[in-house]
Formats: C-alpha cells, sequence, structure tokens
C-alpha cells in the first residue's frame, strides 16, 4: 500500500517570556488551533518546569540561559528526535573567538538547540541583538554570524538543515515598514544585512519569500505609537531551509493575529 507522507507544520515563535504568554492564557490555546508538529521557541525566560505547561503530546528540550529571566530557547516536538545539541560546539566558539563581551557570554545565554530526525535537523536561534548603540555589532559581525553559518554548514554535511527564529535582523527593504528612516541602525546595519545574506549565499532559502513578495509582511512590532495596529513593523523572525529541502516547502506563513508577545509565529509546511 502506498503510504502518503504527512505534512510537517514547524512554527516558531519569540514569545518574550513564556511565563507571561502562558499566564495571559494565550499559550495553549495558541498550541490547540495551530497544532504544530514542532514548535520552536524563543526569549523564553524561563527553566524548563517554571511556566507549569501541560503539554503531554509533545517532547520539551530547553536551552535556558545562565542568567534567570533572560533569553533561553526550547524545542516542543510531536516525534521523539535522534539527538539534541545545545548551543554552538566547543570547536567553532573557539574558532569565532566567542567570548563574554559587555553583557555577558552569548554562549552562555541559551540561544540555540539543535533537533536531530530521520532526514533534516532543526535549529532553533535567537540571535545576540546589536544593542540601540550597536555596541554588539562587531560581535554579530564578526563573530555570532560566521559561528552560527558554520555550524549550520556542519550539520549540513551530514543531513540537510532547517533554521529558524528571531535572527534580529531585516533583510532587505521590503522587510520593515520604514527603511529609510531606520537605515544604520540595530537591525539594520549594512553588517547584520550582510550577515543575512551570507545565509542565502550559503545555499539556505527565506522560505517566506517563495511564497509571499514585497512588503507589509511583519513578525515584530514596537510597543509605541499603535505600531502594531498600524503595521508599522519589521520581519525579523524567520525559517530558512538547505536548498535540498526547498521543493518539500509547501507553504510559509506569518502569523500576525497571534497575541501574547511582541513577536508573532512564522512557520513552514514542509512534506
Amino acid at each position: 500500500m502506498l503510504m502518503v507522507k504527512k505534512p510537517l507544520k514547524i512554527i516558531s515563535w519569540n514569545v518574550n517570556g513564556i511565563r507571561a504568554v502562558h499566564k495571559k492564557g494565550l499559550l495553549l490555546p495558541f498550541i490547540e488551533k495551530y497544532q504544530p508538529d514542532i514548535l520552536c521557541l524563543q526569549e523564553t525566560k524561563a527553566l524548563q518546569g517554571q511556566a507549569e505547561i501541560d503539554l503531554p503530546q509533545y517532547e520539551e528540550y530547553w536551552n535556558s540561559a545562565d542568567r534567570k529571566g533572560y533569553s533561553g530557547t526550547a524545542i516542543f516536538t510531536r516525534e521523539k528526535p535522534l539527538t539534541v545539541l545545545n548551543g554552538l560546539p566547543q570547536a567553532i566558539i573557539k574558532k569565532f573567538h566567542l567570548t563574554a563581551d559587555g553583557y555577558g557570554d552569548p554562549c552562555a545565554e541559551g540561544r540555540v538547540i539543535a533537533a536531530e530526525y530521520a532526514d533534516f535537523f532543526i535549529v532553533t536561534v535567537y540571535t545576540p541583538n546589536a544593542k540601540d548603540d550597536l555596541s554588539r555589532i562587531a560581535l554579530r559581525h564578526k563573530q555570532w554570524d560566521p559561528a552560527f553559518l558554520a555550524f549550520c554548514r556542519e550539520l549540513e554535511k551530514k543531513k540537510p538543515v532547517i533554521f529558524c527564529g528571531d535572527l534580529n535582523v531585516a533583510h532587505t527593504e521590503d522587510d520593515l515598514a520604514n527603511p529609510k528612516q531606520n537605515e544604520g541602525k540595530h537591525g539594520f546595519t549594512l553588517e547584520e544585512r550582510e550577515g543575512f545574506q551570507h545565509f542565502i549565499e550559503a545555499g539556505f532559502v527565506d522560505t517566506f519569500r517563495l511564497f509571499h513578495l514585497g512588503s507589509g509582511f511583519y513578525s515584530w512590532w514596537s510597543h509605541f505609537a499603535n505600531a502594531r495596529a498600524r503595521n508599522v513593523g519589521w520581519r525579523i523572525d524567520y525559517v530558512l531551509v538547505s536548498r535540498a529541502l526547498r521543493r518539500r516547502v509547501k507553504d510559509a506563513f506569518i502569523l500576525p493575529e497571534v497575541l501574547g508577545s511582541d513577536h508573532c509565529p512564522v512557520g513552514i509546511t514542509l512534506l
């Protein structure tokens, strides 16, 4: 009998504090409505168990920051992964000299989890913010972005890679509502945009742009000036896939109707 492969729904969301979203009564209804097969979270700001979430249908994997109430990532998955890796490998950390800066150690901030499945890796990432004064721009440009790309390429030697999360950059002018006003500001510097472009040049595909061109599609909005209601936002949350997976991506979406965070979820459907 011919087996029909079930579509796989992968959703990524920077929750900006999982306990806060859960306390608002928004997390479980979101999961119930959208039924992700794999849910990747960033900025959890919690240890496993602190949010008291009951999701028996999911395996949970957390990489929490050493600093309490800060950063952190998690993967909730219906299918148990073959392996799970927390953080970047020591060889890559050493190669790119990823050590503490004025804000702390980016490798102790729970920013990366990778889960291995039969035919791909999925990686979720919470990329360091360059900061308003650009004091972390050197970390981003010279260390973090190339180190993370090197990690994904290393995984890709074994099998294709899906990576998703808050990359803290708008890649092109179409990815934010006011590009001219924000040129050179954190999230839209030449250095950060170049870091993203290196992912594209390495063969990774920005899945959302396979289905949606132009501006007006955003995943983050400032709390000020009623920005979300006016859709004055930025697209800084992404799902990228290895070129080998491109034809398996049947849909890519942003869910601006999902509230609870200053970011909204993004995702793909994979066959």
